[in-house]
């Protein structure tokens, strides 16, 4: 039985709240929003098998061979519905791109189902689908398997969940915002800054702070906690390594250029032409006392990036959909203010769309054998360049692999500097017969170097790293991707250590490195 007291205020809360719009049975998606969002996951899924692997998606299969409550670098979501998915559907690309074009997906419909809770109308929603599905942010961000595409589904459901149960008076949306909440802390802590956000945005705002007063919200935050509570605990145990990371990540990405683009690069992720709609969600979000406790959110959030890592700009990318969708309805109404509906209408529709201009420097559209020809932005980019050339630097290795063997030195291990690396050879070296693969960085240094021998170590691309342990290190050969492609993963060095210093156990503390 409810309290005397807490009911009424429950109630009170629902009474007052929905002023943008009556009642939520009006707060449908239309079907061209539902058909832009299938069509967002036509084209990723169309070309996600024309490249390869990316680095990211490599290291996740071979963390899911690892299961764990969690990693050095990342709670265990990820890589547990990656391993799910190979499991099913065999590993490649494709295979585990589903998971997030599907999510991409997801995250158009929400998108115009908050813009339908901010006021809009039926232009204004299918506005809010197409400005978020051609968002560079989103449809590049969608193409590969990590903790982006997630991040992007679990922040986009928690914004609409908050603003469902403060916006409709239905307080129990509070509960499925806490297991949006708990499975984005399962996927990245990053959730955090987002919840955070959202707190402050409701306890300084006069039309919700009351709700705090009520069950729902703690019942909410307590779902979140249990779910939440498997990483937290192998965090505890194991030293809470990604406090290690974060640190490392902040010192990475924190130099005078990236704060010097930090700002403009939020512009660049969502759209340069769609600039006037992101500053109208803005306005319109802070203009609103219902909806003003999501600009705070999004504000907070946008000032941890820029202050705090402006390199990893991204990571406030999950309120692209939420302003889109608040700036959405804002541009609704000035097509209908407008003397000339009709061209207003088409200049909002035709601005999305000139964006898509820069798919051949976002997704595997063109032949890889004119990757090369595109900008140095494109050919560096993780979610594009860095997608060429894993099956040639598993067949260098394996070459020089077989070449000592067939010398009378065969490798007792293969050490790699990087997790990709690393990755690469583990998930397509299967039919060489590499010997183990170790690397010191992430979580390939918490897995250990296991049973491998040291006495001949082939290296990748880490020569500097373990030629202070070993009484010989020489270059064997070096390696460049394919098609003359100018990615991050080239030039790299591939050599032979041997004679350590000591073994493996005491020499694995001193090759740690995060990043």
């Amino acid at each position: 039985m409810d309290r005397p007291g807490i009911k009424d205020a429950e109630v009170g809360v629902g009474a007052r709240l929905p002023r943008l719009r009556p009642t939520a049975s009006a707060d449908r998606v239309p079907l061209p929003a539902w058909l832009i969002a299938a069509a967002l996951v036509a084209v990723e899924l169309a070309v996600s098998g024309r490249y390869g692997f990316m680095q990211d998606e490599l290291y996740f299969i071979e963390a899911g061979r690892h299961l764990a409550f969690g990693y050095v670098d990342q709670p265990p979501l990820a890589p547990l519905l990656t391993r799910i998915v190979t499991s099913v559907l065999g590993v490649s690309p494709t295979a585990v791109r589903i998971i997030p074009a599907l999510a991409g997906g997801a995250v158009v419909v929400i998108a115009a189902r908050c813009a339908a809770l901010f006021g809009a109308g039926r232009f204004g929603r299918v506005l809010a689908a197409l400005t978020t599905a051609c968002a560079p942010v989103i449809f590049t961000s969608v193409h590969v398997d990590n903790t982006t595409p997630l991040d992007l589904l679990f922040w986009a459901a928690v914004v609409l969940c908050v603003a469902t149960a403060l916006l409709r008076g239905q307080p129990r949306w509070w509960l499925g915002a806490g297991v949006a909440a708990g499975l984005g802390l399962e996927n990245d802590n990053l959730m955090l800054v987002l919840l955070a956000g959202i707190a402050i945005g409701v306890l300084v705002s006069s039309a919700h702070r009351q709700v705090l007063r009520t069950r729902w919200p703690w019942l909410g935050a307590a779902i979140a906690a249990v779910i939440w509570a498997p990483n937290l605990v192998w965090e505890a145990a194991n030293g809470w390594p990604q406090l290690a990371m974060a640190a490392a990540l902040r010192s990475e990405n924190s130099s005078t250029g990236d704060y010097a683009a930090g700002l403009p690069i939020q512009l660049v992720d969502i759209g340069l032409l769609v600039t006037p709609v992101v500053i109208a969600g803005f306005v319109r979000l802070w203009r609103t006392a219902d909806l003003r406790f999501i600009a705070v959110a999004a504000t907070l959030v946008l000032v941890y990036v820029v202050a705090w890592i402006p390199g990893k700009g991204y990571y406030a990318d999950g309120m692209a959909p939420a302003v889109l969708a608040a700036g959405s309805a804002a541009a609704e109404r000035w097509v209908a203010r407008g003397r000339r509906p009709r061209v207003r209408t088409a200049l909002l529709i035709a601005a999305p769309l000139v964006g898509l201009v820069l798919l051949p420097d976002a997704l595997p559209v063109v032949p890889v054998t004119a990757v090369h020809t595109l900008s140095t932005t494109a050919q560096q980019s993780s979610d594009l360049g860095d997608t060429i050339g894993w099956p040639q630097l598993t067949r260098a290795v394996a070459a020089q692999d077989a070449a000592l063997t067939r010398a009378g030195h065969p490798p007792t291990a293969v050490f790699t500097g990087y997790y990709g690396e690393a990755a690469a050879l583990g998930v397509l070296g299967a039919g060489y017969h590499l010997p183990p693969v170790l690397s010191g960085h992430n979580a390939y240094w918490m897995w250990g170097p296991g049973r491998a021998a040291d006495t001949t170590v082939l290296v990748v691309d880490a020569l500097g790293r373990l030629r202070p342990y070993f009484t010989s290190c020489r270059l064997l050969a070096t390696y460049h991707a394919p098609y003359h492609v100018q990615n991050n993963w080239t030039p790299l060095q591939i050599g032979v250590c041997t004679g350590p210093d000591a073994g493996w156990p005491e020499l694995w503390p001193r090759l740690k490195h995060y990043g």
